[in-house]
This record gives C-alpha cells, sequence and structure tokens, in this order.
C-alpha cells in the first residue's frame, strides 16, 4: 500500500479509461500521456490496462507501506527516493518505509508512478480512472492509502534507461486529421489554421486546452454532435478548444481537426503558453 503524504498539486489514479460508457454520457478519462502511462507498466511487466499515478506539476510525496517496484516516466520532476535521486523509464525496488518526492521541474507536465501489479483502487464502470462524479474521489488527497498489486513476479532493479524522445516533450508540431467540419472552411481559414502558430491559454485541464490565437468563425450554428479526445472544436468566438481525456462525450462547435492519439499524448505534456502548430494530413 501507498500512503499519500502529500497530493500534490493535481494528482489522480488513472488506467486506460473508461470505454464503452460514452452511450450514456460517461467520459473515456484515462492518462492523459498515455504512452508514457503504457511505458511504466511495459517496463514493470504489468498488464497495459494497470492504473498508475498521474502527478501533474509535481509536488507529491508519497510513503510506501510495503516493498515494491517502481517505474517513473513522462515529465522531469527530479524524483527521490529518501532523497537520493533516481531516474526516470527505470525499474526501482522500493522498500517498505521509502519515502517517493519530486522537486524541480525540468521538462514535461505529467510524470506518472507505476507500481508491480497496478495501483488497486476500486473499479467504477470497468475503470479505476478518476472522474468527479463517477469516483468517490477525484484528485489525491492527504492521507489516503492506495492498495497496491502483489510481488508476483521476479522483476530486478536494473541500471538500464529507456530513452524517450525529446521531442515528446519539446515539439511544437501536433499531428492531426481533418475533422468532419473541416471541408465547411474557406480556403483563408483553412491556410490561418495550418500556418498559425498557436499558444495554450491558461484554460488548460484534463477536460480541454483553450488557444489564444483566434481564427474568424463564419459557421452557422449546428446541432450537437458527437466529439472524442483530441477533437478540435473552432467556438463562435473564433478561438480553438482542443478536447483532451476528461472530455465530454457531444459539442455543438464545429470539428475542425481531429488529433492522432500520439498527438494528445505530446499534448498532454504542454502547458499555459507553450507553442503548437497542427499539421494537417
Amino acid at each position: 500500500m501507498i500512503n499519500v503524504r502529500t497530493p500534490g498539486i493535481y494528482s489522480t489514479v488513472q488506467d486506460s479509461g473508461r470505454k464503452g460508457y460514452r452511450k450514456i454520457g460517461v467520459p473515456v478519462s484515462g492518462a492523459m500521456d498515455a504512452f508514457a502511462a503504457n511505458l511504466a507498466n511495459q517496463l514493470l511487466q504489468n498488464h497495459e490496462d494497470a492504473a498508475v499515478i498521474e502527478v501533474t506539476f509535481g509536488g507529491c510525496i508519497l510513503e510506501f507501506l510495503c516493498d515494491t517496484f517502481l517505474c517513473i516516466t513522462g515529465a522531469d520532476f527530479s524524483p527521490k527516493l529518501n532523497e537520493v535521486p533516481i531516474k526516470l523509464n527505470s525499474v526501482q525496488k522500493v522498500m517498505k518505509g521509502m519515502v517517493l518526492s519530486f522537486g524541480k521541474r525540468n521538462y514535461g507536465v505529467r510524470t506518472y508512478i507505476g507500481v508491480s501489479g497496478g495501483i488497486q483502487t476500486e473499479r467504477f464502470l470497468n475503470s479505476r480512472s478518476f472522474y468527479k462524479g463517477i469516483t468517490p474521489h477525484f484528485t489525491l488527497k492527504r492521507g489516503m492509502i492506495l492498495p497496491i498489486g502483489s510481488l508476483e513476479k521476479q522483476l530486478h532493479q536494473s541500471l538500464a534507461v529507456v530513452k524517450v524522445k525529446q521531442p515528446h516533450f519539446s515539439s511544437e508540431k501536433i499531428s492531426c486529421f481533418k475533422g468532419p467540419e473541416f471541408g465547411l472552411l474557406s480556403h483563408e481559414q483553412i491556410l490561418l489554421l495550418q500556418d498559425t502558430v498557436f499558444t495554450i491559454s491558461s484554460d488548460n485541464s484534463r477536460m480541454g486546452y483553450q488557444l489564444n490565437e483566434t481564427i474568424p468563425n463564419t459557421f452557422d450554428s449546428m446541432l450537437t454532435s458527437g466529439v472524442l479526445p483530441g477533437t478540435v472544436q473552432l467556438t463562435p468566438s473564433g478561438k480553438l478548444i482542443v478536447l483532451m481525456r476528461d472530455c465530454q462525450v457531444t459539442g455543438g462547435y464545429p470539428r475542425v481537426l481531429q488529433l492522432s492519439e500520439n498527438a494528445i499524448n505530446i499534448l498532454a505534456q504542454k502547458t499555459t503558453g507553450d507553442r503548437l502548430r497542427f499539421l494537417v494530413q
């Protein structure tokens, strides 16, 4: 088990998400950077759907109440075990009583803590992913005790580190496809969509990222339609909203682009003021 000494700014439990419930209005959720979460589970030889802790901007302090192995992936917040720095993307042995903490942010926005056997909080609608209104908690709280899987596999601490390409954290290129209403855009609107360097506004969260720059919106009102994580909506004000993992299941704004899965993971590691350009396939 893990004792949450300090939850940090925004920390949650996430797995691959709540699939098959969009028809009753339930968002998918799941790890914002699914690539990083999957990497932690692969290195720990966990099931791909094993739950991990998603820590946004660090500040989280965890005490381990049993022996286990852990793997930190995603953003680099200078992780330490008992004040000793540990490497990202590697398997670390953890003994009962050890404390995991984070320090300076070097890059990225979200880091992932995987443990052997995964986080074993209760499932709701076949997922452990926190979401307000579905799970009892939507963020970690001080004093929470998180059950974890047992040490069923013979893992070994290793000096080996999996190298993740830095463009995952630094690239401004966001690969995407044409959305259902892309064909209704004018030539000038398409050029603006493709040529503008957008910046992420302070209005960004697990639900969506609003961008600061605008393009003229000449659309008539439209019927509410289905949306997905990665859908880019053009609002009446001309601002774009990129929907993320906790997004609603329907929306009434034109869906001009759809991000690739990899692009969602890259965007999940960006924050306020970061820049991006859409590369339309």
